[in-house]
């Protein structure tokens, strides 16, 4: 092989391994910023990774929010009506934040039935339910799922 064909050849070898790694970071930053959905159906069935990020949403079960009066600790139960479990929140939960609302918490699993959550966020008025948590409580068969009569859905994304 004369010199120059052997250079091109190492050229395009190292551009090709340089493209393969740059890749390959690429996927795994992307790997660990995924934050998929889940249904307190899915997470008491097994389905949710512990200990990973993601989202979960569903209907807050009445009576079952507990407040610290000396921090800003709040415990409650999310459920969908086949499945639940409780949410350990830190922090200032949103005004429309109450009991058998949908809402949809940002955090991480730690049990199946104990979620870490990181940020909580309450539909914005009392016709409007997040999508996801609109098909999980429909999937259910959860009463709460029905979409209110006279008023349409709206159909972009969620308005947190």
């Amino acid at each position: 092989m004369n010199p120059v064909r052997k250079q091109r050849l190492l050229v395009v070898l190292a551009v090709l391994v340089g493209l393969g790694v740059a890749c390959a970071l690429m996927f795994y930053a992307l790997r660990q910023n995924i934050n998929l959905f889940y249904t307190p159906q899915q997470i008491a069935a097994g389905e949710a990774p512990l200990d990973a990020q993601m989202r979960v949403g569903g209907l807050v079960e009445p009576g079952t929010v507990i407040r610290n009066p000396e921090t800003l600790d709040v415990t409650f139960v999310l459920t969908d009506g086949k499945g639940r479990f409780t949410v350990h929140y830190q922090g200032i939960l949103p005004d429309l934040f109450r009991e058998g609302q949908g809402i949809v918490a940002n955090g991480t699993l730690i049990s199946q039935t104990r979620f870490e959550a990181e940020e909580v966020l309450a539909k914005h008025d009392e016709t409007y339910m997040p999508p996801e948590v609109q098909d999980a409580l429909e999937k259910a068969g959860h009463p709460g799922a029905q979409k209110p009569e006279g008023k349409a859905q709206p159909q972009s994304g969620p308005a947190y």
